[in-house]
């Protein structure tokens, strides 16, 4: 794949979180392109959380370059990172970070309201949430309820939703299936995937299970794109 056609591109990142034991990552290279589906398998402490806070702009490599949309993170301020993030970068949690008192529809719609671009995309703000929710399998009627009274898979749902509203080119999943069973994880892939598909985003999605696999474009292990290793107390 061509770099001009990457949505994400890391090249010869390094980063070390600071301390005597500290840990360090190298990522030679990784690229996705737009609508490719990619999943990024790990065991805990092969560098997972370090790289995707790397592709997020929540830490910045010390060396090489990361690319998002054709932006790279380092040349961005903070405040600067935190608004890209939100226009560029749709994020589902392993935890799925909902409000438990807001509605489903606040939800939902609560990234836009840090991202102006990504919301001129959306003509319908309340439609567009209440046709992602019907895509998901998600009921009628549940835009207005509480978070907090759904279902964990309902609530995988609205996370998933709330990633999707306004076509970013890029999302970002961590470990988002944990929680489900094989057949709740195969018809939630589904429907992400079709989301993908439809609007050209790029998807990463981050697990160590492996029985996921043949659902993605592309399997990548950490090992293949990075070297860690911890520096000596």
């Amino acid at each position: 794949m061509p770099d001009t056609a990457a949505i994400l591109l890391m090249d010869d990142v390094r980063y070390r979180w600071p301390g005597r034991a500290s840990f360090g990552l190298h990522v030679p290279k990784l690229a996705l392109a737009a609508g490719e589906t990619v999943l990024l398998l790990g065991e805990s402490g092969s560098g997972k959380s370090t790289l995707l806070s790397l592709i997020c702009g929540t830490i910045i490599a010390q060396s090489g370059g990361v690319s998002v949309a054709g932006t790279q993170i380092a040349d961005l301020s903070a405040g600067q990172r935190d608004r890209f993030r939100a226009e560029q970068i749709g994020l589902i949690f392993q935890q799925f970070n909902l409000l438990p008192f807001a509605s489903v529809q606040d939800n939902i719609l609560l990234p836009l309201q840090f991202a102006p671009q990504r919301r001129r995309r959306v003509a319908d703000l309340k439609a567009e949430a209440a046709q992602l929710c019907r895509d998901l399998g998600l009921p009628d009627g549940v835009m207005t309820t509480r978070a907090g009274r759904l279902s964990v898979g309902q609530q995988q749902r609205v996370a998933a939703a709330r990633a999707l509203i306004g076509t970013p080119p890029l999302i970002i999943a961590d470990e988002p299936t944990s929680s489900l069973d094989a057949a709740s994880q195969s018809t939630f892939l589904d429907l992400l995937f079709a989301q993908s598909r439809a609007h050209d985003t790029a998807l990463l999605m981050v697990s160590h299970d492996a029985r996921l696999s043949d659902q993605f474009d592309r399997v990548i292990h950490m090992s293949d794109i990075a070297t860690s290793e911890r520096a000596a107390a």
